[in-house]
């Protein structure tokens, strides 16, 4: 069967492409793997769909190439997916941070998606699996369900993250397959698991912090868990984060901890409980007084005053590995921008074939960047295909 443009992946970035090529005119074809499309969506953000952002520039997104990214979120932002997301009459918040959540379920998102789908004439294929693609000419996609052949081909796979969901290398292996580079994958947005002994006893225990890794600081919660740290400031910084890189994490950071321990010099109070009046009483005793010893202010030196200082507001704290793709909101890396097109997300060596979402080499923070990309990158390659 013939269509003008095949998209692999029925998730965020492959529904909303096809979607959009559809209203175009286009004889569209999706592929999805698994039984049901959008599943990653209808698991994001606590089953809500953080589903973008407010505020989105390419400073929010890694890439080797820090300006790729801002041709296709500037043609399709953020205010745009909003107003789609009204034209349906879904409600939605605003949680934090500018980030926008469903006020009901995020299987809205994809009802959404796929209503979009179906009023475009997309046909939508699920419970299938490529098993090869060839060029002759055209693409001819052969499947578990039969072949299909296209002038354009629209890789929409997603990335190695959360593989309970159906994540595949798909992609990578579709790009070598035509010579297309790969930026080295990794988990991202994922704890990290601490370099010798986790605090183990502190598991569950959330500090407001800033997280600081390779020039970049994030302000939101730290989260302790059996192997090391969680919570959305470390998830942050796992985008930058490298093994050989220590993370310096601030648990004061709205003061600061040297006149803390200056004024309260004379005190007879001991440190950890002093602490305890600005981080939980478990994590004062654990971080500052872990042999249990009882350390009273006032017998403190000028150089134990100095180390208490710097582990409360510079605690270097190096870490020796990611929890892995299981826990990994993403994956950091994959298709290199260098071959494709930033105005299409076309390929600059294949014509007709096309990247888009997490596939690519654009990782974007936590809070509703990635979705932004899928829906920024889908609309480019949609209004090429």
């Amino acid at each position: 069967m013939k269509f003008d443009a095949i998209v692999i992946g029925g998730g965020a970035a492959g529904l909303f492409c096809a979607a959009e090529a559809g209203k175009r005119g286009r004889r569209v074809l999706v592929i999805e793997r698994n039984a049901e499309a959008g599943r990653k969506i209808i698991i994001s953000g606590g089953g809500r769909c953080n589903f973008t952002n407010r505020e989105v520039s390419a400073q929010n997104f890694v890439s080797r190439n820090p300006h790729f990214a801002k041709s296709a979120l500037a043609r399709y932002t953020p205010d745009d997916f909003v107003g789609l997301v009204k034209a349906h009459n879904i409600e939605f918040y605003e949680k934090k941070l500018g980030q926008l959540f469903c006020r009901g379920s995020s299987r809205q998102i994809v009802e959404m998606l796929l209503a979009e789908c179906r009023d475009s004439n997309v046909r939508l294929i699920s419970g299938c699996s490529v098993e090869k693609i060839t060029r002759d000419g055209p693409f001819i996609v052969s499947t578990s369900q039969g072949s299909f052949v296209s002038e354009s081909l629209v890789i929409a796979s997603g990335g190695l993250s959360f593989p309970k969901v159906g994540a595949t290398d798909i992609g990578y292996r579709v790009a070598r397959q035509f010579g297309i580079d790969i930026v080295e994958t990794r988990p991202s947005l994922v704890p990290l698991v601490l370099s010798g002994k986790a605090y183990r006893e502190l598991a569950g225990v959330s500090i407001d912090a800033r997280v600081s890794v390779d020039g970049e600081s994030f302000r939101e919660n730290i989260l302790f868990t059996h192997r090391g740290l969680s919570g959305p400031a470390i998830l942050q910084a796992s985008n930058y984060w490298h093994r050989e890189t220590p993370v310096t994490i601030d648990l004061l950071p709205d003061g600061n901890a040297r006149d803390l321990f200056v004024r309260n010099r004379g005190s007879r109070k001991r440190l950890d409980n002093l602490l305890a009046d600005y981080i939980p009483a478990k994590a004062a005793e654990r971080l500052f007084n872990p042999d249990g010893r009882s350390r009273p202010l006032n017998t403190l030196n000028d150089a134990e005053i100095a180390a208490a200082a710097e582990q409360l507001s510079g605690w270097k704290v190096h870490f020796r590995d990611t929890e892995g793709y299981d826990k990994a909101e993403v994956t950091l890396g994959g298709v290199s921008t260098d071959e494709l097109s930033s105005k299409t997300m076309g390929s600059k060596k294949v014509a007709g074939l096309y990247f888009i979402g997490e596939v690519v080499d654009v990782t974007g923070w936590l809070g509703g960047y990635n979705f932004q990309w899928a829906w920024s990158s889908a609309f480019a390659a949609a209004q090429a295909i």
